[in-house]
């Protein structure tokens, strides 16, 4: 599995969003984007993640970063799990999880002790050139955007 690093170039996408739209990372050329995988809408964990970014989502504002979640839940999920929450950012569909696998967002991991194949909590920071500033693996939902927000802010 490959796994990407700071310096390497943002493999480019274009996913479905929750209106059906289709959004390219090409789209936010000029823009820094903090692109977050997720495994599944409304699950305790997702849930906890997207509500501290959208928590956080005036100081990202303050620093010029934008937020996309990215998970294999379709528009009509994501539509149900923004409006349930208030999510104010953009969520994206992946339901064949080509765009995590090229962010290494996809494969082998332990789950309650188990290798399963699945999804990779995972998130980057995307420079305004569309170079990865930041990679963050394995992340633990709750704090994660916090510690996102301490990163940019160095």
């Amino acid at each position: 599995m490959t796994r990407l690093t700071a310096g390497n170039r943002a493999p480019g996408f274009t996913l479905k969003d929750e209106h059906e739209e289709k959004i390219s990372l090409k789209d936010f050329l000029g823009a820094r984007v903090v692109l977050y995988f997720y495994p599944a809408d409304d699950t305790p964990g997702c849930t906890k993640e997207a509500c501290q970014f959208n928590d956080e989502l005036s100081a990202f504002t303050k620093l010029g970063v934008l937020v996309l979640g990215i998970s294999p839940d379709g528009a009509a999920a994501h539509r149900a799990f923004k409006k349930k929450f208030g999510l104010n950012f953009a969520l994206l569909s992946d339901p064949e999880k080509t765009v995590m696998a090229k962010y290494g967002a996809y494969g082998e991991k332990m789950l309650y002790g188990k290798k399963v194949n699945g999804v990779i909590r995972s998130t980057f920071v995307i420079s305004a050139t569309g170079v990865i500033e930041y990679a963050f693996y394995n992340v633990r939902a709750d704090g994660h955007a916090a510690k996102v927000l301490v990163a940019l802010s160095n």
